[in-house]
């Protein structure tokens, strides 16, 4: 995902402004008392004149040199307060930034994510958001400010000698129009290196996602040089902004030091022929020295400025992905007794141009045990993922309770139905947290309720400090058994009126599986109970099994049934080890 694929791209004012708009009058504040301080700067050199001035006279210096200190000080005072109030505030726009796209990002919908790595997601939440801190509120204060602070510098030169202020200006206009031509060659270089970066955390997120497997498989020292050939690309990226940005700001130096020296000799001259006052050559001079902060915020922050945009497109970017039309409410719990009915009518869908699902139409009615069986790749799990609308069906029906799945409210729609994944993810954290994850307001009699169905007992057990214990990234401290009876047991805890279950026993032992299969009959009786299973002999009690071949509905019927009608399901009941049930 790149910023070509925003669709029109806003202006850079626009996008910086978005962020800045809700805190404006802060930072507006900021920027005045910012340059209160600055005017204070400014009346220094006039001050340093007078000074000069009473002393060749032989007049009292002693309230100029308090009133000199006053300034500084005072100035200095002005400045940190100011500069406080934008700090502050650019703090607040990455936190509201980083708070938006993450409510967006776990709204997005399912095909998006599917597509944008993982990492660069992570990049603009990270990375970006940081970088957009001092575009949106700093350098702007810095561009402003130093406009002004130029502006009154110029007009203190101008009172002081016409002629000085014209050399300096005659090197401003030189040095500093050609540092303007690099700007658009920094906005670019940031862009690019902000994007390589973001490559890096998706290829570094690869890996670490699949931590055991790369050790497995000694991958260790390919994975390290991909890494390593992105991490490159991002520094010569990075180099190459860097590159431009040193380049602009040399300017900076250049500037006072060229006019240093033209000023000296033209003023020197000008002094010896008597054309100019020793104190105000010194005035002007001072000025130059006091030159150097407004050009180098001029430049600090236009250069600033020109990353932030690149950042700002990124974020937008992020602004713009599709998301799920769910309300910010959650869902209003269906509260009719049993489960509900679950139909496809002609469905097809797919994730590329070959469609997955074909035509597909079935009905599953409310309550009871039914079982989806079928070759690998024959779209299986796409049928849960359509009955959740993590995709909606590119032809025909999915209806939910009769109802048709994209008349239901999101929240509502998923508060009737839980799900058990096919790999039983567990999040980072404790025991109890992955139980309560949802349904986080149930009780201490419903978690040891469904702790005591699932046979996670002797796991709490063994654990040192039981459901309060972490469980580790991903749950990797955990079996895949355990995972797999945590996810069964979140789910149950919902207590839903459509139970998904995707290979949801592969992983347990022969008794934790025949235990868990008495579960969910049990709970079959009041609730409609979907489960997907390639080992067939936790399906044969079911009520009705669901042969699937090339997306489309091949069978219904019971295992007794399917065994001496269909070839199909002989072959994979005799394949899955079942030949004693199938001569029975």
């Amino acid at each position: 995902m790149t910023a070509k694929t925003a669709g029109a791209a806003p202006s850079t004012w626009s996008l910086l402004y978005a962020h800045l708009r809700p805190h404006k009058w802060v930072v507006a504040a900021g920027a005045l008392i910012t340059f209160a301080g600055a005017l204070l700067a400014l009346a220094q050199p006039i001050v340093a004149k007078m000074f000069l001035d009473a002393l060749a006279e032989g007049r009292t210096v002693t309230w100029l040199l308090v009133l000199l200190a006053g300034l500084l000080v005072g100035g200095a005072a002005l400045g940190a307060a100011g500069m406080y109030l934008v700090e502050r505030c650019a703090e607040t726009i990455v936190l509201t930034a980083r708070r938006r796209m993450v409510s967006r990002l776990l709204r997005l919908r399912l095909d998006v994510v599917d597509r944008i790595p993982p990492g660069d997601l992570l990049s603009r939440v990270t990375a970006d958001s940081t970088q957009l801190r001092s575009a949106a509120t700093s350098n702007l204060v810095d561009l402003v400010i130093g406009a002004f602070q130029l502006l009154g510098m110029v007009v203190i030169m101008a009172y002081l000698d016409l002629t000085l202020l014209g050399v300096v200006l005659g090197v401003l206009v030189v040095i500093g129009g050609a540092a303007a031509t690099l700007l658009p060659r920094i906005r670019q270089a940031s862009l690019h290196a902000q994007e390589a970066l973001g490559v890096m955390g998706s290829i570094l997120e690869r890996a670490l996602g699949a931590f055991r497997t790369v050790k497995a498989s000694g991958a260790e020292g390919r994975e390290a040089a991909v890494i390593d050939a992105a991490a490159t690309d991002a520094w010569r990226r990075g180099l190459s902004a860097a590159r431009w940005m040193s380049v602009a700001g040399i300017s900076t130096g250049l500037v006072v030091q060229v006019s240093f020296l033209l000023v000296l000799g033209v003023g020197g001259a000008r002094v010896a022929a008597g054309g100019l006052p020793l104190s105000s050559l010194i005035a002007f001079l001072l000025c130059l020295f006091y030159l150097t902060g407004p050009i180098t915020q001029l430049t600090n922050g236009a250069s600033g400025l020109q990353m932030g945009i690149g950042a700002a497109r990124r974020v937008k970017e992020v602004d713009d992905l599709p998301v799920e039309p769910v309300s910010e409410e959650s869902g209003t719990p269906v509260t009719a007794a049993g489960g509900l009915s679950v139909s496809f009518r002609n469905v097809s869908f797919g994730y590329g141009d070959e469609p997955l699902l074909r035509d597909l139409t079935f009905d599953v009615p409310a309550t009871g045990l039914s079982a989806v069986v079928g070759p690998s790749g024959t779209g299986k799990t796409t049928m849960f993922s359509l009955l959740e609308r993590f995709y909606e069906p590119q032809t025909g029906r999915v209806e939910v309770g009769g109802r048709d799945v994209r008349d239901w409210p999101l929240p509502e729609l998923r508060s009737v139905i839980g799900y058990v994944e096919q790999d039983a993810p567990v999040l980072a954290g404790t025991l109890r947290d992955n139980l309560l994850l949802a349904a986080p307001d149930a009780s201490e009699e419903e978690l040891r309720e469904v702790i005591a169905l699932a046979r996670l007992q002797p796991l709490i057990d063994k654990l040192p400090q039981g459901l309060d214990s972490p469980v580790g990234h991903r749950g990797m401290t955990l079996s895949g058994g355990e995972r797999q009876r945590i996810a069964i047991a979140r789910a149950l805890l919902r207590r839903p009126k459509i139970l998904l279950l995707d290979e949801a026993t592969s992983q347990l032992d022969a008794v934790n599986e025949l235990a868990l299969r008495d579960v969910i009959a049990d709970v079959a009786r009041t609730t409609t109970v979907i489960v997907i299973a390639h080992r067939l002999s936790t399906v044969t009690g079911a009520d009705r099994i669901l042969l699937l071949e090339s997306g489309r509905m091949r069978a219904l019927g019971t295992h007794t049934e399917l065994v001496g009608s269909d070839e199909l399901y002989r072959t994979l009941a005799t394949t899955q080890l079942l030949a004693d049930e199938v001569a029975a």
